[in-house]
């Protein structure tokens, strides 16, 4: 069973997993057909979950069929298109490239799956960390991942698995 993203209006969408229908937030621009790096849409397309990573100072584990892994305070995730041998994936920080910190103050990344999108391989600009993450309180836009409501999030893992895969749709 895939789960289904179907943007409402602006940043706003709704996830499907089977009968379930979830509120989530998308891209300050909405959902794209051609991502591009810093455009602040969330892409469009059919994309497989490759694993999970969370705070283990914030959870001592998630319950998932995904492989999982904690993140470190050194973590980070390339956006650099001007660096196509690391250009996202993930990386140590301090990083000379630019790349997002993956152990943020807020809660935002406290559960990240991350999607297999752009990544098989990677085309430099062709955007980088797309990610299903948790939600700020007000369902806030994104810079271009899913995000659902921490609660949500927990709730949705116990039933992803590596076949899972993600489909966003357009409007």
């Amino acid at each position: 069973m895939d789960l289904i993203v179907n943007p409402e209006s602006g940043h706003r969408g709704t996830l499907s997993f089977g009968d379930a229908r979830f509120a989530c937030a998308l891209g300050r621009a909405g959902v794209v057909a051609d991502k591009r790096e810093g455009d602040g849409g969330t892409p469009a397309g059919r994309f497989p979950l490759r694993a999970l990573r969370y705070r283990v100072d914030r959870l001592s584990t998630a319950e998932t069929g995904l492989p999982a892994a904690p993140i470190a305070e050194s973590d980070g995730w390339c956006d650099d298109p001007a660096d196509p041998a690391r250009y996202n994936r993930p990386v140590t920080l301090p990083y000379a490239g630019s790349a997002e910190k993956m152990w943020r103050d807020d809660e935002l990344y406290d559960l990240v799956v991350i999607l297999g999108h752009n990544d098989d391989p990677p085309v430099p600009g062709a955007g980088s960390a797309i990610f299903l993450h948790c939600a700020s309180p007000d369902l806030g836009p994104t810079e271009g991942c899913v995000a659902l409501p921490r609660a949500t999030l927990l709730k949705l893992l116990t039933r992803l698995t590596p076949e899972t895969m993600i489909e966003i749709r357009r409007a």
